[in-house]
């Protein structure tokens, strides 16, 4: 709404409320789906360890969405778990509508427990896979599931049309309760435990315990073709992903169309998803059943932090041929869990369709430049000031604790939501307007290893139609998937190293650069990104390590309202929660 305030109660009126709803009406030819989802306390067994966990529909992953691109989704949440909840549609743009994007007290209250919320989720240019998952604490781990959108009737995918279309969820299992660990990290100030198992749609595979009769099974005939969309819903690793056997043919990724890349692996970081073909063209008298596994890929040194270090597996079986080879199924070949080289290989690879029916505008005049610095940090543990959570004798044992930062900004969630704060013209006593452009206190891009740093609440405000290049440098020892919410954007270059100001811009692909909304960057090196801010709202913008997000390697960008009707953020719906 630009720097206007809008007194609190234009929003009960009934225009409003018949505004909003006429605003996110579907486009002429597209549909409005209704989904319901009920969270609620639902027991789970994996490694011979049952829990309770918070599932959708008592379902582990969640129902899968299903649309056209255009369609109007809405969903209703009704909370009946134990604890405040929301839910984002990850990779969704949300036109004009940051009210239903789902952060918690970034664009709203949470939903407590008894409460409902409905979601309108609209969709525009998207096509393809994305997913939608809790954004609350790290209630993710088990709220979650896919979100299918094909194309407008009357158009067809720019591929072969598969046989068969099957999600796959790469996640991770912890025997405790994840939000426990939370609260654990919290107390301590320490690092968050490695997950006991990684997953596929759920299931560790047949090579952990108690898990044989329940590893998730595919099952192909000879000749056709199936088109794998391939989610990484994990909190903290990145994976390497194969089927023994098949090659795999890249044809998009996060929900916008890529050229076709045949590979025999993928890198996928957490929040990104890959549309993967696969063709079912095994040599007669082979084998019938392979594996499909993913690995994680970790670039922490290893040696003195502990880490999952396991492979999930499901199984392709060819149902077709009885008198192909029984046997155990064949593995694929991985990269090595550090193989960095493996990963920028498979990145730097792609690139997008850029063809008639889905062309590129990667925009050529830059208006706004910032260099953000990616950090792991230390704070005090102060039990005496409030904005600090308080720890015990930290991870190194002298009174810190862990945190993350951005431009040593570690990010402090408000007590109410930005997005309400903004709205009503009372932001100023919410957050301050003085994110950096470039690293304050640091050298911009020099490694400077565990400092200090300090909690702040900044956001960037963006002029509407403002064109924004962002060069994230990574001084810290692992990768970060770095996730902008309300916006995909062109990765325009990425490499090891420093960013040389001077010399990096050469090397960038303008031409047909993958358009993505969570970019992988690179540990110790630097990916940048363009977007032309043309969606009024707030966006926050993190690492999608949800250890990280909880230690405040975030921020939220402020896109102010353009001189249209049409480019003005949509209303206040009347059914927000309140904090």
């Amino acid at each position: 709404m630009g720097t206007s305030k809008i007194p609190a109660v234009l929003w009960l009126l009934a225009g409003v409320v018949l505004t909003f709803a006429a605003a996110i009406s579907p486009v002429h030819g597209a549909k409005t789906r209704h989904y319901d989802f009920v969270i609620t306390e639902t027991n789970y067994t994996r490694l011979c360890h049952e829990k309770t966990v918070l599932a959708v529909n008592g379902q582990f992953p969640g129902p899968t969405i299903y649309a056209r691109k255009g369609d109007l989704v809405v969903v209703n949440v009704h909370n009946q778990g134990n604890k405040n909840i929301t839910i984002h549609w990850h990779g969704v743009d949300q036109p004009r509508n940051p009210w239903s994007d789902g952060p918690e007290f970034i664009t709203q209250c949470p939903i407590q427990p008894g409460g409902n919320f409905t979601y309108q989720v609209i969709l525009s240019v998207e096509e393809g896979t994305l997913w939608w998952h809790a954004h609350s604490d790290f209630d993710r781990d088990t709220v979650l599931g896919a979100i299918v959108i094909h194309p407008k009737r009357g158009t067809t995918f720019p591929f072969k049309k598969p046989d068969n279309e099957i999600p796959i969820i790469l996640g991770e299992w912890w025997n405790k309760d994840v939000n426990h660990l939370l609260e654990e990290v919290k107390r301590t100030g320490g690092d968050v435990e490695p997950s006991d198992a990684n997953t596929i749609n759920s299931q560790p595979g047949d090579m952990f315990p108690c898990s044989k009769d329940d590893t998730f099974e595919i099952a192909v005939q000879q000749g056709n073709t199936y088109l794998l969309r391939v989610i990484n819903a994990g909190l903290t690793n990145d994976m390497f992903f194969a089927v023994a056997g098949h090659r795999l043919t890249v044809v998009a990724i996060d929900a916008r169309y890529t050229k076709p890349l045949a590979v025999d692996y993928i890198m996928i970081a957490p929040g990104q998803t890959m549309d993967l073909l696969l063709e079912a063209n095994r040599t007669l008298g082979s084998n019938s059943r392979y594996y499909m596994a993913a690995r994680t890929f970790i670039t922490l040194p290893t040696e003195n932090i502990p880490f999952n270090n396991s492979t999930a597996t499901a199984i392709v079986e060819y149902t077709d041929s009885p008198a192909a080879r029984a046997g155990p199924p064949d593995f694929p070949i991985l990269p090595g869990i550090k193989d960095v080289n493996a990963a920028m290989a498979f990145l730097t690879q792609l690139r997008s369709l850029a063809n008639q029916d889905h062309p590129v505008s990667v925009p050529m005049n830059v208006d706004e430049h910032m260099l953000i610095n990616l950090a792991i940090n230390f704070l005090p543990c102060d039990p005496t000031n409030a904005t600090v959570t308080t720890c015990e004798t930290g991870p190194l044992g002298n009174g810190t604790r862990f945190a993350a930062s951005l431009n040593n900004v570690s990010f402090e969630s408000p007590a109410i939501d930005i997005l309400d704060a903004y709205y009503y013209g009372i932001g100023h006593g919410v957050y301050k307007e003085d994110f950096p452009n470039k690293p304050t206190n640091l050298i911009a891009g020099d490694s400077v290893g565990l400092e200090l740093t300090k909690r702040g609440t900044k956001v960037k405000v963006l002029e509407y139609g403002t064109v924004v290049e962002v060069v994230f440098q990574d001084i810290s020892d692992e990768n970060h998937p770095m996730h902008l919410h309300g916006f995909a954007f062109y990765v325009v270059g990425r490499g090891f190293g420093k960013f040389d100001e001077r010399k990096d811009p050469a090397t960038y692909n303008l031409v047909d650069p993958p358009y993505q909304n969570t970019v992988s960057v690179p540990k110790g090196g630097w990916a940048a990104i363009r977007f032309r801010a043309d969606n009024p709202g707030v966006w926050f913008m993190h690492c999608h390590f949800d250890r990280h997000v909880v230690w405040g390697m975030n921020t939220v960008f402020i896109v102010k309202d353009g001189k249209t009707s049409q480019a003005h953020m949509l209303p206040r719906p009347p059914n927000m929660p309140m904090c």
